[in-house]
């Protein structure tokens, strides 16, 4: 007689649900008495100029929510958050963060201009690349 396991041809038991876990953050326990316990890490201390880059970076991200959206400031909205996200969990943006966001600012000058914050930013993001 043929296990759920070998009628089916092997994988899963018959009845049985695949599943599939994308992205997940957090703590997770699988199984009859798991314990899962999830710990947040210390926010890191920001230097001068990473608080004052992380400040102009989520202004002109509020900004440009009111500009039309053009393929180029679609990538800078990507780029403000990712640089927000890695100064918030590092501490700093790293300069090849730092020189994807400058090109990004580059790309879409039309609509950083027209943003107060834009300058802000880009004055920020030359300073800690050195120039």
């Amino acid at each position: 007689m043929a296990t759920d396991e070998q009628a089916s041809g092997g994988g899963a038991p018959t009845g049985a649900q695949n599943i599939h876990i994308g992205t997940a953050k957090g703590a997770f326990a699988f199984g009859a008495h798991s314990v899962a316990n999830n710990y947040e890490a210390p926010r890191p201390t920001l230097s001068a100029e990473q608080e004052e880059l992380l400040q102009a970076v989520r202004q002109l991200r509020e900004q440009l929510r009111a500009f039309a959206r053009t393929p180029e400031t679609d990538e800078l909205t990507r780029q403000l958050g990712e640089t927000e996200d890695e100064i918030q969990n590092t501490g700093e943006a790293t300069p090849g963060r730092l020189t994807r966001l400058r090109q990004a600012l580059q790309d879409a000058a039309t609509a950083v201009g027209l943003a107060a914050s834009g300058a802000a930013v880009t004055q920020a993001v030359a300073a800690l690349l050195g120039g």
